[in-house]
């Protein structure tokens, strides 16, 4: 008698970390939930008769993201070296082109338009840059013949110039902050790291007195008498929340910041269901670098445990930012909140971001140290 083929389904299943999962799935859960609170507000605010809209295409994108996560997350380590060339490659193309077929947006040229939908390709590029330069040092370290710490500055150089032109000073500082630390961690030795670290001073230096936008931002937040009322509402949204909020659907805060449902959703998620809901969400985000982090502590493949960390890092740095925007810690930098915020660029790159992870990470035969 001849067995019936057994899927592979099962066995990739069981082979992904659950921990991960969860927290992405729970991620996404709360974002759908802000969606609902939030949106109608910003469907108002921008005389869209739908209240529901917001809702609906966060829906679409968090369905969208998943399937892409569950498609990433079954690629072998060869597989993910491969679709984050093509998506750098096809994300520093399309950043190239922008300045001819991009779409200005609060003076800025971040994205294109395909129908109604706006895709900005800096998103992209953000996970798959993490990868191939991962893999870059890799082979260097193993005496490869590749000169791969000067081509992953290369193509550090030309990312950040790119950012730089549209202007994006908040995903350069992104970049930079992951890069320095990937670099570090490939054995870069700690005085030519501070020598980066330097010239990425020098580089936000000059930024600060080239770009207009910039200078306004850093002079609104050091200024105490500057008009500075989104970040200034969106702090006092925690003291209105108290610790369990004012329920859901019942703050104010959302009719009055133009990105409540998008930079700000951490301020509606405070508002209306409190410092514990907060300390929650700020929870998962630790519980998800902290798990990817320890995962690739225990890889044994150095490209896989370069490129983890890096992507932990991408999850853990760009929450933090949001977060300390919320706080009005930082001045504002355009920044999402990974898989709560709305936005489908971000969605859908972060979900290609996690599935990567969970790739590299998947349990085989020899890819992790035995533990006694």
């Amino acid at each position: 008698m001849i067995a019936a083929p057994r899927s592979r389904f099962p066995a990739l299943w069981r082979g992904l970390d659950r921990t991960l999962i969860f927290t992405v799935v729970s991620l996404i859960g709360i974002g759908l939930t802000l969606s609902l609170a939030a949106g109608p507000a910003a469907a108002e605010r921008l005389s869209i008769s739908q209240p529901f809209y917001f809702l609906i295409r966060h829906a679409v994108f968090a369905g969208a993201g998943v399937a892409i996560l569950l498609f990433t997350a079954a690629l072998s380590v060869t597989g993910v070296r491969r679709i984050a060339g093509l998506a750098l490659a096809g994300s520093l193309i399309v950043m190239a082109a922008l300045p001819v077929i991009g779409h200005e947006v609060n003076g800025a040229t971040r994205w294109i338009r395909l129908g109604g939908f706006g895709l900005q390709p800096s998103e992209f590029l953000k996970p798959a840059f993490i990868v191939i330069c991962a893999w870059l040092f890799a082979e260097e370290s193993r005496g490869a013949p590749v000169p791969g710490r000067l081509l992953a500055l290369g193509l550090y150089g030309l990312s950040v110039a790119l950012l730089i032109l549209q202007p994006d000073f908040g995903q350069t500082i992104l970049l930079s902050a992951i890069f320095g630390a990937m670099l570090f961690a490939a054995g870069l030795p700690w005085l030519y790291t501070l020598a980066l670290g330097g010239a990425g001073l020098g580089l936000m230096t000059l930024a600060y007195f080239s770009l207009d936008h910039v200078q306004a931002r850093v002079a609104a937040f050091l200024s105490p008498q500057a008009d500075w009322a989104q970040t200034e509402r969106a702090r006092q949204a925690f003291a209105e929340g108290g610790l369990f909020g004012v329920g859901p659907g019942e703050g104010e805060i959302k009719r009055l910041l133009p990105e409540a449902h998008t930079d700000f959703v951490f301020s509606v998620a405070a508002e209306e269901f409190g410092l514990l809901a907060s300390l929650a969400i700020i929870g998962l985000y630790a519980i998800l670098f902290a798990q990817a982090w320890s995962r690739a502590m225990k890889l044994t493949d150095h490209f896989a445990q370069l490129a983890t960390a890096g992507l932990a890092l991408l999850f853990g740095f760009q929450a933090l930012i949001n977060i300390a925007v919320n706080l009005n810690l930082i001045p504002p930098k355009g920044m999402t909140l990974p898989f709560i915020s709305y936005g489908g660029s971000s969605m859908l790159a972060l979900a290609f971001a996690a599935g990567l992870m969970l790739a590299l990470t998947r349990h085989r035969p020899g890819a992790y140290e035995r533990r006694s």
